[in-house]
């Protein structure tokens, strides 16, 4: 993404926090953020889609935040998750995603609205990932389910907390207590062999990657992640960097997020990864093709089981 768009997005994302979505106005974006209308044009189609671009831009931070947190950590450390936790609940305060997303479900826009439940859908799948990391597949059966009850815990303990304080220690607190519960609470219905969403459900809702493998999308975040970082160090120029960067985004999004991924786009952008003046990520490149050949090959199985 070029500079002058982020400026856009980073600028409207300041106005929507002090004023609103809706008491908003394209005026007062072109005004805040010294664009032209024509500019807002080339880059959004409307001031819906440029919600959407600050909802990505969120949430693609998180994700590699998120992820750092994991580089050279087990899975399965609860302590880990915790802290994942906690930088989401601090990143949706700090940049006021519940306040816009209750705002937006208000409205009539189907568009905006549909996007919505989908990053909700997201945030629920990450959360039922991490669960199997955190306690095994034994107990898989039943993760929706406590993943579905936990952010509905988090939500209400800090929507009360926020009356006593709003420090970011209180935070720390609360999800720390919240996964307290959630140890016992996965305990228990494990123990009552109880289930009201089977995790299948899951393929439905976000067909993608998710649907093939757990163990695919910790491989592809693995590799994809450190290619994101190296890119600042091997290419001076900014309008490279924002190339590359912007490849490893469409893969990414076509594999994790798109009902029919289009494999020859996606063969396309690797070849203009694997031909880079710097001749970097061989390896990576190679594992990569890899972990999508294997989700390609397994989105045919299904389709085949299926019919």
């Amino acid at each position: 993404m070029n500079d002058r768009k982020q400026h856009v997005i980073k600028k409207a994302h300041q106005l929507f926090i002090e004023k609103g979505f809706q008491a908003t106005s394209i005026q007062d974006i072109l005004d805040f953020s010294g664009i032209s209308k024509g500019t807002f044009y080339k880059y959004f189609s409307s001031k819906s889609e440029l919600l959407i671009a600050i909802y990505k831009t969120t949430f693609k931070q998180l994700q590699k935040e998120r992820n750092d947190l994991l580089i050279g950590k087990s899975p399965s450390d609860i302590e880990i998750f915790i802290k994942q936790v906690e930088m989401q609940m601090i990143s949706n305060r700090k940049n006021k995603l519940i306040a816009l997303y209750e705002e937006v479900m208000s409205t009539n826009d189907a568009d905006l609205k549909h996007y919505i439940r989908f990053t909700r859908l997201r945030s629920l799948r990450w959360m039922f990932s991490r669960f199997i990391d955190i306690f095994g597949e034994k107990n898989k059966p039943y993760l929706l389910d406590c993943a579905i009850m936990f952010q509905g815990i988090m939500q209400h303990n800090l929507q009360y907390n926020r009356l006593a304080t709003d420090s970011n220690e209180k935070i720390s607190s609360v999800v720390r207590y919240s996964v307290s519960r959630l140890v016992k609470l996965v305990e228990e219905v494990a123990e009552a062999d109880e289930q009201l969403h089977p995790p299948e459900l899951l393929e439905k809702w976000l067909p993608g990657l998710q649907k093939n493998n757990h163990e695919l999308i910790d491989r592809f975040y693995k590799i994809v992640n450190p290619m994101r970082n190296c890119i600042p160090k091997h290419f001076q120029d900014k309008n490279a960097q924002e190339k590359y960067h912007e490849l490893l985004d469409f893969i990414q999004e076509e594999i994790m997020h798109t009902r029919a991924p289009r494999k020859f786009l996606i063969e396309s952008a690797l070849q203009t990864l694997q031909n880079n003046p710097a001749d970097i990520w061989k390896k990576e490149l190679l594992q990569l093709n890899q972990i999508i050949n294997a989700f390609f090959q397994q989105l045919e199985e299904n389709e085949e089981e299926e019919h």
